[in-house]
């Protein structure tokens, strides 16, 4: 798949165009990949179109900045899912559809939101088939990537306000409209989108032909029609961002995947069997082999990390412990409880406790499990006091959805309690309701229950190659793994102990000391690869 990075350098514009096979892309991700680089969609454009974007002006980073990759332009979706923009740079690097710093930059709109509330998280395999369906976000909000995509064009984070929802709209339609076709986008991507999302024009080039499904006949389509086609084709565009695999579909690409295979072990699920499942197989045939084959740096080196590619004892060491459960008696992650192999997520919802932790470092021990949450009625019959701003409800506080601060004691981020059978979101609910009901394991599933269930939940991230998506976890708050592989430590103790707020029974079964951190952490690189 080629990915293609531009840099703007003064008034000039550097392309460069990296490509992992000779195959090329089908149409519909060729135009998505454009769509994803458009940076004209944004509010600051509508509001001024020579306004440059402070949010872009440069590329933030946890310590420092890099220069701005679209600097003196508007929001794009590539600006906090970056790839190759940075390879090159000293402070940079090669990315996974992430940036760099702990909380994205969103535009400015004189409301106190300078940043987003969480991390950026990785796009790569942010989706896969499975039978519990897939909702997006952190906390789920979307129940398709077509509707993440609407979302986030016409959302906040493009500058928009809860209430534009109509102008936001009616603007993109205007942009794809009004398309020149001398942009530099449009001059590598086929011409103006008139003429590539019509799809009937002969001059074309067979690469940028869409498929008769992605079309549009923008001359008598309207605003809406037009948003929804630009967001099916942004859609199968991310959609289409996977880590390395063989012509059989097995992971191919990291040192654990390359043990995987020298030793003739189980790289993925067999039909109808579950992703945990297929986890406790795996580790019964790891723990059969008696003479381990290792893989090191004279098989393969990485050229995009700054390790060896190795999968050793020590590695070995981390698996066992990562994909077993443990006990007073016996050391064990668990990890593999929500983080289920090949792709290192169950996509489900977990807490992990970090909500409560952060809390009560701010405002004091045991402040979190003293929060006065409401429960279903209370919270629903006063949105704008507890839930999210929506179109519906623009001046809502969003209390429950922002981020910790000394100065706004209560406010906190409440993950999937937020969305779950909020009546302002009704797309995802019968998909998370199945899920929150199948994780509970309730015999009759209803909403109050399962709401206080949601509290602090988010969804389980992808581990591959997480070298490439620092900083970590959903606050974006660890540099390192060790800091995140260790928070475990203190949890996973206060679970077993009751004293955390909606307890995840996941970590109770995780018996780690700081001894453990290392071989766990070599066992996460062990899942780095050279994406590009």
């Amino acid at each position: 798949m080629k990915l293609l990075s531009i840099f703007i350098l003064g008034f000039g514009v550097l392309t460069q165009t990296f490509a992992n096979d000779n195959t090329e892309d089908p149409a519909q991700i060729t135009i998505g990949e454009r769509l994803f680089l458009e940076t004209r969609f944004a509010q600051a454009y509508y509001a001024d179109v020579n306004k440059p974007e402070p949010a872009l002006e440069k590329t933030l980073t946890v310590n420092k900045s890099l220069p701005g990759a679209y600097a003196g332009q508007t929001m794009n979706c590539r600006a906090c899912h970056l790839v190759d923009e940075f390879a090159d740079h000293k402070d940079g690097g090669t990315r996974t559809y992430s940036d760099y710093t702990r909380m994205s930059p969103i535009p400015d709109r004189q409301d106190g939101n300078m940043k987003t509330g969480r991390n950026s998280m990785s796009l790569v395999n942010i989706s896969v088939p499975l039978k519990q369906g897939m909702l997006f976000h952190f906390d789920g909000e979307f129940n398709s990537m077509e509707d993440l995509v609407r979302g986030t064009l016409t959302g906040r984070n493009y500058g928009w306000q809860a209430h534009e929802s109509n102008e936001a709209i009616a603007h993109i339609a205007s942009i794809i409209r009004s398309d020149s076709g001398n942009g530099d986008l449009a001059k590598e991507f086929g011409g103006a989108y008139r003429k590539i999302l019509n799809g009937t024009d002969t001059s074309l080039p067979k690469k940028f032909i869409l498929p008769a499904e992605y079309r549009i006949d923008i001359d008598k389509a309207g605003d809406q029609q037009i948003v929804d086609a630009v967001a099916r084709l942004i859609s199968a565009y991310v959609l289409d961002l996977n880590f390395t695999q063989d012509d059989d579909g097995n992971y191919s690409g990291s040192p654990y995947d390359a043990f995987l295979k020298k030793n003739n072990l189980p790289r993925k699920p067999e039909n109808n069997e579950s992703l945990q499942t297929y986890s406790q197989r795996l580790l019964l045939a790891v723990n059969k082999i008696t003479t381990p084959r290792f893989i090191s740096d004279k098989d393969q080196k990485f050229s995009t990390h700054k390790q060896e590619f190795v999968f050793a004892k020590k590695e070995l060491s981390g698996m066992k412990l990562f994909f077993s459960p443990g006990n007073k008696k016996q050391p064990g992650g668990n990890c593999v409880s929500c983080h289920s192999a090949p792709h290192f997520s169950d996509y489900k919802f977990h807490n992990t406790g970090l909500t409560q932790l952060n809390y009560d470092n701010t405002h004091g021990s045991n402040s979190f499990n003293q929060l006065d949450i409401p429960g279903l009625k209370k919270r629903n019959a006063n949105h704008d006091a507890y839930l999210p701003a929506t179109a519906k409800h623009p001046k809502a506080s969003s209390r429950f959805r922002s981020a910790i601060a000394k100065q706004q004691p209560g406010h906190v981020d409440l993950g999937v309690w937020n969305i779950f059978a909020n009546p302002d979101m009704p797309t995802p609910q019968q998909k998370m309701q199945k899920i929150l009901c199948k994780q509970a394991d309730f015999k009759a599933c209803k909403n109050e229950q399962l709401l206080d269930l949601a509290i602090a939940t988010f969804k389980t991230p992808v581990l591959r190659d997480l070298g490439h998506s620092a900083p970590y976890m959903h606050t974006g708050q660890f540099d390192r793994l060790e800091s995140a592989v260790s928070l475990y430590i203190t949890n996973s103790a206060m679970s077993r102990e009751k004293k955390l707020r909606n307890n995840d029974p996941a970590l109770s079964e995780t018996f780690i000391n700081l001894q453990q951190v290392e071989p766990l952490v070599a066992f996460l690189k062990s899942l780095n690869e050279d994406y590009d």
